[in-house]
């Protein structure tokens, strides 16, 4: 889905595997009070959107920056998160390494938004 009218937004494209996804939020006092995404691409870009969505939710810009590190080091495997939950089913990925750009991709985007890049993420 997308909000009508988002503080931030951010597009992101992973061109090895031809994931998009475009992420808009709608932040007020510090905290991510609605995140929606639309994209396309293979499994592990869409879950690891729908799950970002649901875990930054609520979170402040700080909390969602730190929780992008945090996924970030567990797919290429320099570290472990704490309380991972559900993306935890995410730590194999990176066994994998052309798909961690599929995973991070989302992540990437969201740190955009945050942060109010203009120009479309790329994962090369």
């Amino acid at each position: 889905r997308t909000i009508d009218t988002p503080t931030s937004h951010a597009e992101g494209n992973n061109p090895l595997c031809g994931d998009t996804v475009s992420i808009d939020l709608t932040i007020l006092d510090e905290a991510i009070t609605d995140i929606a995404f639309q994209g396309a691409g293979c499994a592990i870009s869409t879950a690891s959107a729908s799950l970002m969505t649901e875990i930054v939710s609520g979170k402040t810009r700080q909390q969602a920056l730190t929780l992008f590190d945090e996924f970030r080091d567990l797919v290429t495997g320099q570290s472990e998160m704490d309380n991972p939950g559900d993306l935890a089913a995410f730590g194999g990925v990176r066994d994998y390494p052309s798909r961690i750009k599929c995973a991070t991709l989302a992540w990437h985007t969201l740190q955009a938004a945050i942060e109010g890049a203009e120009e479309t993420i790329t994962t090369e």
